[in-house]
């Protein structure tokens, strides 16, 4: 099966405050969501707004999918080391 990405006018504007490269990355992972083979780093998500994540580095894009993968939102995830805790 075959799906159609369509992004949300929320995660476009996210993308565009990333820089040049991580976008390009994440346009491309996002690409590779099309055909369902590539779902290796996508994670199913219980009890959340949105319905699945795949991890991109240190992004995660957040998207749901019924017919078609609706790419919702996209988060930037800050490194944590001794310093967090």
């Amino acid at each position: 099966m075959s799906y159609v990405i369509k992004w949300k006018r929320k995660a476009v504007k996210q993308m565009l405050k990333f820089p040049v490269g991580d976008s390009a990355k994440i346009t491309a992972s996002v690409k590779d969501l099309e055909s369902e083979s590539n779902w290796g780093s996508v994670k199913s998500l219980k009890n959340h707004q949105y319905d699945y994540r795949l991890r991109i580095g240190r992004y995660r894009v957040l998207f749901n999918c019924l017919n078609d993968i609706e790419i919702l939102s996209i988060e930037e995830v800050k490194k944590r080391d001794e310093r967090t805790y």
